[in-house]
């Protein structure tokens, strides 16, 4: 068994004295001092943007070059990560394999958690067989000390990729090997150590908005609207007409039509409606424009 490391305790496995005598609340008090607390989460992650909009830029840059972002985690962190990643393909139409993520333990751990493989440095070093100079891989760890992501960041960056670390540790020794750290400080959880509750929801927050913005900054929206999203049931498709009528201003119908010219390409049916444009003249503008549709229609104009 190997010893308990001698290091100073971050600050998400702290106790919270505000919560000392949680066992003796009342159902009420108990729930406001959560709620209390998760309040402190939004004001820690609007400290750490530079180093957000960084890593952002980080991804743009892979992304638009043709190459992957890896997110690698374990237990509660991993799980998050697996989550955004999942979610960018219907969101922004984002093919499988662009945006991946590494869990700890494998797809198994995501609804049986697999405790012991955070532990597991040389599964973290192999995932650099997955990865090329030129990736960016984003570790997700709540204690910042993970050896599982530790050991995947510097494989990583040992092939040549960008690395960055997310974490809610300031102080993690893993940092000083990555290019960008993203630690918004959330301090001691209500529960002490039980970080699926706060670093956990600054998790959330950090990869919802690094993703979104990524995905933005690639083209992959028109204005605020998901042009690029995947319709795969009637509900979805639905929505998908009603996005090309806020874009253009244009009737149902005739966004219908535009949309079966387009063979399901909203893009172009967003910029044929707008710009009055033939559906090969909308499909060559966006693509000397890189997806973007207020470049597309600069061209055309």
């Amino acid at each position: 068994m190997r010893p308990v490391e001698e290091a100073p305790l971050a600050r998400t496995e702290q106790r919270n004295p505000h919560s000392a005598t949680i066992d003796q609340m009342s159902t009420p008090d108990l729930l406001r001092l959560i709620n209390e607390e998760d309040s402190q989460v939004p004001a820690a992650v609007a400290r750490v943007l530079p180093e957000l909009a960084a890593a952002v830029e980080l991804a743009v840059t892979a992304l638009a070059a043709g190459h992957r972002v890896h997110y690698v985690g374990a237990g509660t962190s991993g799980r998050i990560a697996v989550l955004d990643a999942a979610e960018l393909i219907p969101t922004f139409g984002l093919d499988p394999d662009r945006v991946v993520a590494h869990l700890a333990g494998g797809p198994r751990a995501l609804t049986r958690p697999a405790e012991d493989a955070e532990d597991d440095e040389i599964a973290g070093a192999a995932i650099a067989g997955q990865v090329v100079e030129g990736d960016l891989v984003v570790g997700v760890t709540a204690s910042g000390r993970t050896p599982y992501v530790r050991a995947a960041l510097a494989a990583s960056r040992a092939c040549g990729a960008r690395t960055v670390l997310v974490s809610a540790n300031p102080a993690s020794p893993i940092a000083t090997g990555v290019d960008v750290h993203i630690a918004p400080d959330t301090g001691p959880e209500v529960l002490t150590g039980s970080t699926r509750m706060k670093a956990g929801t600054a998790q959330k927050l950090v990869l919802n908005a690094f993703s979104t913005a990524t995905m933005v900054r690639l083209g992959r929206t028109y204005s605020n609207l998901m042009t690029d999203m995947l319709a795969g049931n009637a509900k979805l498709r639905d929505r998908r007409l009603r996005i090309l009528a806020e874009a253009t201003g244009a009737d149902l119908e005739s966004c219908r039509e535009a949309l079966e010219a387009a063979q399901g390409d909203a893009k172009v049916a967003v910029v044929t409606l707008i710009a009055g444009a033939t559906t090969e003249a909308a499909g060559r503008a966006l693509a000397e424009a890189g997806g973007h549709v207020h470049l597309a229609l600069r061209h055309l104009d």
